[in-house]
């Protein structure tokens, strides 16, 4: 029988978790924040559809790359050194993108906080993956994206708090500088604490075995309830030396130069993205505006917005384990395509009205509730599973290389739709790009169903890929 972990060594590993988490909060609060931001700065730098929203999306592009080399730099420098170059990056870009004096600068600190965004995506599931025994980790993990969730909500309820004190994000509010400005000055604040916890939490067991700390290894893993310490040891110990015999050409297969497993980590990570929910996360204030929403209505719909994504997160940490992966994940699909169908009718029947675009009677109130709807469905199942998936779904010789192109895929379709979303809504209308977004979760339905299988309580160290390859 399985020895149970204590209440402390489960409290620790919670504390741990949730420390190493802040990294994702910064996630959801940087990538988040410009929401508010955003017409303010379109009008204060004139700025047409397309640079506003490669200015919105640019910090994308720095996530890729941040995604793409945090996990090689952190097998060589520690998970915890990694954290902190993260928390640096963040805390550059936030006091960077208040002080800018020109739109070329914002891009640039965007870009740097993308990086550090992309680190934290990488760095803070795979941290929790790794020190969180495998009864907990699906729930732990997913602590990362609800941590996320809290960020975007931070970002947003600060946003409507700066912009109502101010009158408008245009204006001045604090020692001459405009309340979109102080928006992203506040980000220093999480910043600093993610430095903090980062320097205060144990190293990976991975790390320390990886560096010959074997005996250290041992301790944390006691620490965090490990019932075999010394087996777990030597279990990674072997799992490393196999990583370490492994390069790019071990994710190199016949389909388009990839291994099958590899394009479903690919696919699946994109679908998150391509689904469209940072369409509402990002320009969801300048959406309920240009429907006819009053600035004020439209950052608290969008404060409202980010509670639900928070609440309904919880639903995933307290059933991702008890009813598996595949399962939330079908549901999710079905519900994120009612929701945004919804949505897209109500968008469909918008007018202009004095040149001011509107909705007619009630269908404010349907594209209200399929957002939300949406939304609710996200966050209970794709948000957070799809990383939890992505943490453990390959064999220990692709995980690290996997793992990286496709965390990439994902914040290349999550730029895709942010860049494309101000521009194209402007073209074919915002009943059509809903219903684009729409079809991709019918896709995201029929792929789970094909693609994915359950991986739930498995340890990482067995994972094989084999389920996944006979599917694929």
């Amino acid at each position: 029988m399985t020895a149970q972990p204590s209440d402390a060594s489960r409290g620790k590993v919670i504390a741990a978790s949730v420390s190493a988490a802040v990294g994702a909060f910064l996630f959801g609060f940087d990538s988040a924040v410009i929401n508010g931001a955003v017409d303010a700065i379109g009008s204060g730098f004139e700025l047409g559809a397309f640079i506003k929203g490669f200015t919105v999306a640019i910090a994308l592009l720095g996530c890729a790359a941040g995604a793409w080399y945090a996990g090689q730099l952190a097998d060589r420098i520690g998970r915890k050194k990694v954290m902190l170059i993260g928390a640096g990056l963040f805390f550059a870009s936030s006091v960077g993108s208040g002080l800018v004096g020109t739109v070329w600068e914002l891009m640039f600190w965007r870009l740097v906080g993308g990086l550090g965004i992309g680190v934290a995506s990488v760095i803070s599931p795979a941290y929790i993956s790794e020190i969180a025994p495998a009864r907990m980790r699906g729930a732990l993990t997913s602590v990362h994206q609800l941590a996320i969730t809290i960020g975007i909500f931070a970002a947003l309820l600060s946003d409507a708090v700066l912009a109502n004190s101010a009158g408008d994000a245009a204006n001045e509010l604090w020692l001459g500088l405009s309340a979109w400005r102080w928006m992203f000055l506040v980000g220093v604040i999480p910043a600093v604490v993610y430095g903090a916890l980062s320097i205060a939490l144990p190293e990976s067991p991975r790390y320390l075995v990886r560096i010959g700390e074997g005996r250290e290894a041992e301790l944390v893993l006691t620490d965090m309830g490990e019932p075999h310490p010394a087996r777990k040891v030597e279990e990674i110990r072997e799992s490393i030396q196999a990583e370490d015999r492994t390069s790019f050409a071990d994710i190199a297969g016949p389909r388009f130069g990839l291994k099958p497993l590899v394009w479903v980590g690919i696919i699946l990570a994109g679908l998150q993205q391509l689904v469209g929910i940072n369409a509402i996360f990002y320009y969801s204030t300048t959406l309920w505006k240009s429907v006819g929403f009053s600035e004020g209505d439209s950052f608290r719909t969008s404060v409202i917005t980010s509670v639900i994504n928070v609440t309904f997160t919880f639903v995933a940490i307290l059933w991702v384990d008890r009813f598996g992966r595949r399962l939330l994940l079908l549901v999710g699909s079905v519900g994120m395509t009612i929701g945004l169908g919804m949505a897209s009718a109500a968008f469909f029947t918008a007018h202009k009205v004095n040149g001011e675009v509107t909705l007619p009677h009630g269908w404010g109130i349907v594209a209200l509730i399929g957002a939300n709807l949406f939304v609710i469905f996200f966050a209970a199942t794709w948000g957070p599973i799809v990383w939890v998936l992505l943490g453990e779904m390959f064999p220990n010789t692709q995980r690290s290389y996997a793992l990286a192109i496709g965390t990439v895929s994902n914040w290349l379709c999550n730029f895709l739709v942010s860049v494309s979303f101000p521009w194209l809504s402007d073209r074919i209308g915002l009943g059509l790009m809903y219903g684009i977004y729409a079809a991709f979760a019918v896709v995201s339905f029929f792929f789970v169903r094909t693609k994915i299988p359950e991986t739930t309580g498995q340890e990482l160290e067995s994972m094989t890929g084999q389920t996944y390859q006979a599917r694929a």
